[in-house]
């Protein structure tokens, strides 16, 4: 029989098949081989030269994150980023200020590495919070279903009726304080509906799947029944678009930041360099121009990791 949650083939009949469906993934005709969903998606991966870029480069943007002394420590200019000079105000690109400097005299290269981990800590807080509020939350409204999930649901509708955008300006500014805590749970606030709805249909679709009444009929209660045989088979979606979702959180932290809205400085961040810029593009085109190319990288990077994941999570589109 074979499970369309998780791709598992089982082989054999009676308690054999029902123990197999019942444990989730153990392919009982292969003695030592585990056929499953995310196996199979983990050996397309590996194969997608899309994926290993964009993997690729998300790792050296998290090591920028962590690490920015890695990318500075060969550098000719001034590696801090704190280190001003107004007499270097506006400077061009050069052998020895590879970006230039901004309005400030302060060396432009240091200032977009460092910038890389606001963005990254923002948008991996976002999309993890948003994921467990989206986790719980739609995995009880998909199971129960009823009052629970109308109630779920009703809420939902009312915070998608709220403009991401146009809500966190509201929101921030009624706080007052935009720091970076702030802004992240404002934007965990206004972004976690599309993944609840995902986890709820998800949940919906394999709440009464064979594995899982096999699993009532040997016993499991409730809680093990979601947490160990509908959880990790309705994950797939979920881990797709949050992966997208760290993308579109970077990117309206940027937005933010630029309308003035979000972080607030000495905050390094590259919305705000880019908001720095916006009066002096024609005098000085590179204040825009390398903050929006790593912003620009980065998101890209995370839209096309979440797409090739949706690929190989995705049984119909093989």
């Amino acid at each position: 029989m074979s499970d369309p949650g998780t791709g598992v083939v089982q082989q054999g009949t009676g308690s054999e098949a029902s123990a197999g469906a019942a444990t989730g993934g153990a392919d009982v005709g292969l003695p030592g081989r585990e056929a499953s969903l995310w196996s199979d998606a983990w050996r397309q991966l590996r194969r997608n030269p899309l994926f290993v870029v964009s993997a690729l480069i998300i790792i050296v943007f998290a090591v920028m994150a962590a690490y920015p002394q890695v990318f500075t420590s060969f550098y000719p200019g001034t590696a801090d980023p704190r280190s001003c000079s107004l007499s270097n105000t506006v400077g061009r690109p050069s052998a020895s200020a590879w970006f230039g400097y901004d309005v400030q005299g302060c060396d432009y290269y240091a200032n977009v590495i460092y910038g890389a981990r606001v963005s990254m800590i923002i948008g991996l807080a976002t999309a993890v919070f948003s994921g467990m509020i989206a986790i719980v939350l739609g995995s009880l409204a998909g199971y129960y279903g009823g009052m629970l999930d109308t109630i779920i649901s009703r809420i939902t509708d009312i915070f998608f009726a709220i403009p991401t955008i146009l809500g966190a300006i509201v929101i921030l500014n009624a706080i007052g304080e935009r720091g970076l805590f702030q802004v992240t749970l404002v934007l965990v606030t206004l972004g976690w509906m599309t993944m609840l709805r995902l986890m709820r249909s998800s949940t919906i679709e394999r709440r009464d799947a064979d594995f899982v009444d096999a699993a009532r009929a040997l016993g499991a209660n409730t809680p093990r029944v979601i947490a160990r045989h509908i959880l990790p088979n309705a994950l797939a979606p979920v881990i797709v678009y949050g992966t997208i979702f760290i993308g579109v959180a970077i990117s309206v932290e940027a937005s933010l930041s630029f309308l003035g809205a979000g972080l607030q400085l000495p905050a390094i961040s590259w919305g705000l360099m880019i908001n720095g810029s916006f009066t002096r593009i024609l005098q000085a085109p590179h204040l825009l121009f390398f903050p929006g190319l790593f912003l620009s990288v980065l998101v890209l990077a995370f839209i096309v990791l979440g797409d090739a994941l949706r690929d190989a999570l995705d049984p119909r589109l093989r």
